[in-house]
């Protein structure tokens, strides 16, 4: 059995539909043979350049094991589904089952805009408050000089 890398960018329409899609894959690749380590469903991100007019994409990484014959018939399946723009299916020595860098990156994007909001909910302090502070804090320091 090989260890396989398979990375799909689908149709951005089918993020709403990624659940029905998983699971016809994954009965799609229990039929030749190909068992799953893991998955990681990145979500929609923006493409470098257009493929059939989308300018975005569902990625999704597959770390999976089979048959070097099953890989051919599952490359040839790829290729004629529609829901599928992009796919890229490496042999590796052995499964990485680590998050990928792309799955970090889309955690911590998601993450900024919540702390972006945390953060203008924090009271704003004026120019003339900080100036008020500042003299106060200059008053404090001459009188224990003297």
């Amino acid at each position: 059995m090989n260890n396989y890398e398979l990375t799909l960018i689908l149709n951005p329409d089918l993020s709403t539909k990624f659940d029905d899609f998983q699971t016809k894959f994954e009965k799609t690749l229990a039929d030749i043979n190909f068992t799953i380590n893991k998955l990681e469903n990145i979500g929609r991100r923006q493409l470098a350049y257009s493929i059939l007019n989308h300018n975005k994409g569902h990625y999704a990484i597959f770390q999976i094991e089979g048959p070097s014959e099953s890989a051919l018939e599952l490359e040839s399946k790829l290729k004629y589904d529609t829901s599928v723009i992009r796919h890229l299916l490496l042999k590796v020595d052995s499964p990485s089952l680590e998050d990928s860098l792309l799955l970090i990156e889309s955690r911590e994007a998601k993450k900024a805009p919540q702390e972006e909001e945390q953060s203008q909910e924090k009271p704003k302090v004026t120019l003339a408050e900080q100036n008020q502070a500042a003299e106060t804090v200059a008053k404090d320091e001459s009188k224990d000089g003297e």
